[in-house]
């Protein structure tokens, strides 16, 4: 009888363990999968070229178009709503929140060190760019870890080869 249990026991703790595993390596995907989205939302929005600044020979960023295009980005790569709400087949199941979305231009001297300490971000840009720093929170499948929500960062700039070619 005592067989049973510590076999019974055994089993319980090898597929907790086991879920366990398989939950933070679908963490880890989804992790992946929203910084590959956040870094192509950023690169869309800083190639938002603003044409009347370059005809008087300034490099700028229209704002208003990048911030267009940063968000259709992310709706489209991360399947959200207007909202930020996933949708059906997303494979994100909480709202996705932009934290900081800011657009470095000509008003700056480059190379530009960019720092944020609320969300301990530093990066160095050489021409105009774009910053986002975007709120995900994993879907847990086990309910075994504790919510995870990361704020994923994301730098990009602007890139003179589509634009002048």
């Amino acid at each position: 009888m005592y067989k049973l249990v510590l076999i019974l026991t055994m089993l319980t703790v090898w597929l907790t363990v086991h879920m366990l595993q398989v939950e933070q390596e679908m963490s880890m995907k989804t992790l992946f999968l929203a910084k590959q989205a956040i870094n192509r939302s950023a690169h869309a929005a800083a190639q938002q070229l603003n044409m009347e600044a370059l005809g008087k020979g300034i490099l700028r960023i229209d704002e208003e178009q990048a911030e267009e295009a940063a968000w259709l980005y992310l709706q489209t790569n991360l399947q959200l709503d207007r909202s930020g709400m996933p949708l059906q087949h997303s494979f994100l199941r909480h709202q996705a929140k932009v934290l900081v979305f800011e657009v470095i231009n000509d008003h700056y001297s480059f190379p530009y060190y960019y720092r944020n300490a609320a969300y301990d971000y530093s990066v160095q840009l050489y021409r105009p760019g774009v910053v986002m720093i975007v709120e995900i929170q994993y879907p847990r499948a086990f309910q075994l870890m504790e919510p995870i929500i990361w704020q994923i960062k994301g730098t990009a700039e602007l890139t003179l080869l589509n634009h002048l070619t």
